[in-house]
């Protein structure tokens, strides 16, 4: 998640936990989302290469046009450029064009700064407005990742054709499961191997995805960029294990339709899930 730059400059959420009063500009809590940029993503970006694996950056419009150089070297090195927004906030109470012009400002700006045109969504803690997969589809999004509900990719039809959802995690999340407060490396290091190992073992009769979401500012710290470092090793010494980037996965999805679940639902105000609306049924 790429995020520095994206917040706004009083009332983001970090570390401090009293909220700054009055509109007065967060000076330390700002300065917590550009270690990001300077020293966050840097070092994320140094640890995939020493294990040769690409990843999905979600870019928020914002961040990408106060460091573009930062943007630039992400899609330089071989990642996905992917879509979280103009601004980091809501965008599910705007109307459907509003929201679509959020989503849509944040693909123009990604794509002028680093030449990458984003396929894949995700909203600011996932909550999207029910016209969501219609607007992405229309926007050229061939994925979104917003429903932590399986452990593999997904598809939905719409009347536009397949629509993919790569799933994302609350639970191996670093903003949710492992604040600074109480932090403890080894616990992270073995919660990932727990996970890895089921996946692993359940992966001999279906297939299974395991899913890290790491944030600029948290995961870019060194000694939790150290306990990650620890995991990728042990995972790599395992066979058959395949680290993609989610636009890939989405593709291996679409490409192998016979073997991808497929999941028809109604309209999300009466599901409660991402889902087609009325027009979008097919």
């Amino acid at each position: 998640m790429f995020e520095g730059g994206g917040q706004p400059i009083s009332g983001a959420g970090g570390v401090i936990p009293d909220a700054i009063k009055d509109g007065v500009p967060d000076l330390p809590t700002n300065a917590f989302f550009a270690y990001g940029h300077y020293e966050g993503i840097p070092r994320v970006l140094d640890l995939m290469d020493k294990h040769g694996i690409k990843l999905s950056s979600f870019m928020i419009g914002r961040a990408v046009e106060t460091s573009p150089d930062v943007a630039r070297e992400i899609v330089r090195r071989g990642h996905e450029a992917a879509a979280h927004g103009r601004t980091w906030e809501n965008s599910y109470q705007l109307s459907r064009e509003e929201e679509k012009k959020f989503i849509a400002d944040s693909v123009e700006t990604i794509y002028l700064v680093t030449g990458a045109q984003p396929i894949g969504w995700n909203a600011y803690w996932m909550r999207n407005s029910v016209h969501i997969l219609e607007t992405l589809q229309e926007l050229g999004f061939l994925y979104q990742i917003d429903e932590p509900s399986r452990d593999e990719p997904f598809v939905i039809p719409l009347k536009g054709g397949d629509f993919v959802t790569v799933p994302y995690t609350f639970h191996l999340n670093d903003i949710v499961s492992f604040p600074f407060e109480g932090w403890n490396p080894l616990a992270y290091e073995q919660a990932l191997k727990d996970e890895f190992d089921q996946l692993y073992e359940e992966g001999n009769l279906r297939r299974r995805m395991m899913v890290i979401s790491l944030h600029d500012r948290i995961s870019g710290h060194a000694g939790r960029v150290r306990a990650l470092d620890r995991f990728l090793t042990y995972a790599k010494s395992k066979g058959d294990v395949w680290f993609a980037r989610k636009d890939e996965i989405a593709r291996w999805a679409l490409e192998h339709r016979d073997d991808t679940p497929i999941v028809h639902r109604g309209p999300s105000s009466q599901s409660g899930l991402p889902g087609p609306t009325e027009a979008q049924q097919r």
